[in-house]
């Protein structure tokens, strides 16, 4: 992989002592982590280990029951609605499912945000930065299109490019290959590498894809028993004796 330009002396996101539960079920317990200006960080971990409980609330979708957590320089839990929507159209949310309205072209999905957060811009301005958007996912073709008429990776660059058009400074992916066939994760790996370069975006990954996890990836952490077991390059985690990390190695990956 590049070399990329990462600060790391910019945490734009530091978490400290982040713990939260439902119930009985303690999902995050104490969870330490920094995220730093310009990296994509893969974040791995098996079914119902808290990996998008995580990004919710990094979000604000969720709030923590304890901890801290700082997103580009604000205490997310101590921000009141008003401040708290600030924050979010600097943070991207590509969803598992893409999360397109069905009811909507592909233009006018894209149109939703902008109009919803800008209502200042003009109809020429809006053409460019959806037309923008669209050639920087080389899905420029499908801009009257519907999203039943799209294939499932078609549907995923969609929804990231939703998720640009705000220009965000802070991408979370939550499973972006999930259900796709090997060529179009691929594509996929590759365009999460092209929006960080592209955007200049630091980008969390949630996956237990770990083809996509080493081809995106500049750094792991590994969340194991609610705590991030291990942190390091692709080569680094999986080179570490923890049982755990092992099996996790052995079950998933795929050359």
């Amino acid at each position: 992989m590049q070399q990329k330009a990462i600060d790391r002396n910019n945490a734009v996101i530091a978490i400290k002592d982040l713990k939260k539960s439902f119930g009985d079920l303690h999902v995050l317990r104490g969870v330490d982590l920094e995220v730093y200006q310009g990296e994509n960080l893969v974040v791995l971990g098996r079914s119902g280990t808290g990996k998008s409980v995580l990004i919710k609330i990094i979000s604000g979708l969720l709030y923590p029951d304890s901890g801290e957590v700082n997103v580009l320089g604000r205490e997310v839990e101590t921000l009141n609605s008003r401040d708290l929507m600030e924050l979010r159209l600097k943070v991207g949310f590509s969803f598992q499912n893409s999360a397109l309205y069905d009811s909507m072209t592909v233009r006018k999905n894209l149109e939703f945000p902008l109009v919803r957060n800008s209502r200042n811009l003009r109809r020429k301005e809006i053409n460019v930065q959806v037309e923008r958007v669209l050639e920087a996912v080389g899905l420029s073709q499908t801009i009257e299109q519907m999203p039943s008429e799209l294939s499932g990776g078609q549907r995923k660059r969609i929804g990231i490019a939703r998720t640009l058009i705000l220009r965000p400074e802070i991408m979370l992916y939550d499973e972006p290959t999930a259900g796709l066939d090997p060529i179009t994760c691929i594509e996929i790996n590759n365009l999460i590498n092209e929006v960080q370069e592209k955007y200049n975006t630091t980008s969390i990954i949630i996956t237990h894809d770990l083809t996509c996890a080493k081809q995106t990836g500049d750094r792991i952490a590994m969340l194991l028993d609610g705590q991030f077991a291990i942190q390091g390059t692709f080569d680094e985690v999986f080179a570490s004796p923890d049982e755990r990390v092992q099996s996790f190695y052995n079950y998933n990956f795929t050359k």
